[in-house]
């Protein structure tokens, strides 16, 4: 394990794994951490591959009172830790806010991205907008911070509920539930990002492939998001899972072998 000390002094901690091939980024969501990563993780090494687990300023073992918590920010951390574990390529791969992420740190990275995995993604929207039909409104995204203000555990709750279809196993749910209650109080403000965030043109200007993998009983996350990414890219492909807004917790397994299977077409 390590940390960056960034320029704005925030300690953003990020786990290296290595191995020889084609290393992952693996950028969880909002109010999550890199544990949430592990099968991921495990699945890469075994298949040869370096894995980067980064959390989040304001969430897991960083720092909880950064003064700028925006997506662009977290995109910064995460472009100086691929810098700094001096890796010539890297695939970038972004759960749900996690993706808007991976879309900012590519425009960073530049030529260091082989590809991006987007994981029931917010990019390149999350709510409505003139030509964008998908999502929720920018007022309800907005309306979050106070409702995890007023009822920290009850909204929590009902969110590690939603993260998951229906019928998923309780010690999933309580899992998801631990990471959302760990994050810190400004974690609120990343999120807020999403109410105007627009990478429909940044999304559009990559040349790399981008694999945009939808949950079909996705809640949190539109599922139509991410069929829009997909056809937005320009060599854009889309996986539809048959979970809900966390296919790499609901079905390891199958989300493993898909993200191998992108990954070994990259190298």
């Amino acid at each position: 394990m390590a940390y960056l000390d960034t320029d704005d002094g925030c300690r953003v901690y990020y786990e290296y794994h290595h191995a020889d091939k084609l290393p992952v980024v693996l950028i969880h969501g909002w109010g999550m951490s890199g544990e949430y990563w592990a099968s991921a993780i495990e699945a890469l090494i075994r298949a040869g591959h370096g894995a980067i687990a980064i959390d989040h300023r304001g969430c897991g073992r960083s720092d909880r009172d950064c003064a700028d918590m925006s997506i662009a920010a977290i995109a910064r951390d995460v472009a100086a830790i691929v810098k700094r574990c001096a890796v010539p390529k890297v695939v970038l791969n972004g759960w749900s806010l996690g993706g808007a992420v991976a879309v900012a740190a590519a425009e960073i990275l530049g030529d260091k991205v082989a590809g991006i995995v987007l994981t029931c993604g917010a990019s390149p929207r999350y709510t409505q907008a003139e030509g964008f039909p998908h999502g929720g409104t920018a007022e309800g995204v907005l309306a979050i911070g106070e409702a995890i203000t007023a009822d920290r555990p009850g909204f929590f709750r009902a969110l590690a509920e939603g993260a998951a279809a229906p019928g998923v196993s309780e010690a999933l749910a309580s899992w998801v539930e631990r990471g959302f209650i760990a994050s810190g109080p400004r974690a609120s403000a990343t999120l807020a990002d999403l109410a105007t965030l627009d990478q429909r043109e940044l999304l559009a200007s990559f040349i790399f492939p981008v694999l945009s993998i939808g949950g079909a009983k996705d809640t949190i996350a539109d599922p139509a998001i991410a069929g829009f990414a997909a056809n937005c890219a320009q060599k854009g492909e889309l996986l539809t899972m048959e979970t809900g807004h966390s296919p790499h917790l609901e079905n390891a397994p199958a989300y493993n072998e898909a993200l191998l299977a992108f990954v070994r077409r990259l190298t």
